[in-house]
């Protein structure tokens, strides 16, 4: 009897699972399950997103190839004008601004012809200034008056006078009638401001009635396909190894070409001037705007070309790229990243081609908890 006790106390504990001792664990990975249908993260930090999710908060991704694209640098640039096709007008005396046309003055952005009179300035002057001109063309006038009586009487009586007095009269009359349209200009005339080139006013600082003084900036002319960039490059560069550049404009990438170097520095930098012409090329950025500038080399790099939408940082604010694992498992790569041209980057560690990288939304995967 005692040993059939046994033998069933051993068949007993053979059915039994197998469990390790306590400080005997076996490593054992327990499979991640994503309980119910909600986004969110795992414990091993990647995040769970159901299909209706990823189409709620448009989630693109695209399949990394590997390719050799141009070494790129970064400058810090800004928009200036193009010296060949835009202009200034500036007031040369000091004055009042009148318009020029029953349409009054010309506004920003309007489109000028090259010689086109877009404003007057009238002169002022002070009441002693104005009041010694009158009396100067009044004396003048005087004196215009005697010079022909005595040239009309040279002239009665030519055949007894010599020729030389007749012609003495004659300059004497002909400086005067200058002098008097000199003074009267000053007194009554006005200053025509003309556009130097056809183009479209990037500025227009005029109103009418406005004092204005020499050398003041009124108007500033564009040439719309024109658009001309000044970046600064703090560190030495090779020049002869620039190809082209690019400058982004909203989510497009703008061509630019290489224009030439300054051989002076400014402010401890060197100036790098780039040009497009192109139509509305001149339209697309404001003068004086700031921009980022990425100057292509000659040289290559090997690397994940990809859009700067698809870099987010992590919580140790490191830059990474979410990778699709699984239909609905998506995982963070910490990666080394160069400019491209602007609107992309080209990745050159932390991630292997042919992975599906996220690059859309992977702002609002990061934010997922």
């Amino acid at each position: 009897m005692k040993r059939l006790c046994l033998l069933s106390l051993a068949l007993v504990s053979l059915s039994l699972p197998l469990a390790a001792h306590e400080g005997h664990d076996h490593d054992e990975k327990k499979p991640l399950v994503a309980p119910g249908n909600t986004p969110q993260r795992l414990p091993d930090g990647s995040v769970f997103l159901p299909k209706s999710a990823q189409r709620g908060m448009g989630v693109l991704t695209v399949k990394t190839v590997e390719a050799d694209v141009p070494k790129t640098l970064e400058l810090a640039g800004r928009v200036i004008m193009d010296p060949h096709l835009g202009g200034r007008v500036q007031a040369m005396i000091p004055g009042r601004i009148e318009t020029a046309g029953p349409h009054g003055l010309p506004a920003a952005g309007s489109k000028v012809k090259k010689g086109e009179v877009l404003a007057w300035v009238v002169p002022s002057s002070g009441a002693i200034e104005r009041s010694n001109q009158s009396a100067l063309l009044a004396e003048l006038k005087a004196s215009q008056g005697l010079a022909e009586k005595r040239l009309n009487r040279l002239h009665e009586l030519a055949d007894t006078v010599p020729k030389k007095d007749i012609e003495a009269a004659e300059s004497e009359v002909a400086s005067l009638k200058g002098r008097i349209a000199a003074v009267g200009a000053g007194l009554s005339g006005r200053e025509a401001l003309v556009a130097p080139v056809s183009g479209v006013l990037a500025a227009s600082n005029a109103v009418v009635g406005q004092v204005v003084e020499p050398k003041e900036l009124i108007f500033e002319v564009i040439d719309p396909d024109s658009l001309h960039i000044e970046a600064s490059a703090y560190e030495a560069l090779p020049l002869d190894q620039v190809a082209t550049a690019t400058v982004a404009v909203g989510e497009r990438s703008v061509s630019l070409t290489y224009i030439g170097a300054s051989r002076r520095l400014r402010e401890q930098a060197l100036p790098l001037m780039f040009e497009n012409h192109a139509t509305g090329a001149g339209l697309t950025l404001p003068l004086g705007q700031p921009v980022k500038v990425q100057v292509a080399l000659k040289a290559t790099v090997r690397g994940l070309p990809l859009p700067m939408a698809a870099l987010t940082r992590n919580t140790a604010n490191q830059v990474v790229v979410w990778v699709k694992t699984a239909p609905e498992r998506f995982e963070s790569r910490a990666v080394q990243t160069q400019p491209l041209d602007g609107v992309r980057v080209v990745v050159t560690g932390g991630l292997k081609a042919g992975e599906r990288a996220v690059v859309q939304g992977a702002s609002l995967i990061s934010q997922i908890r």
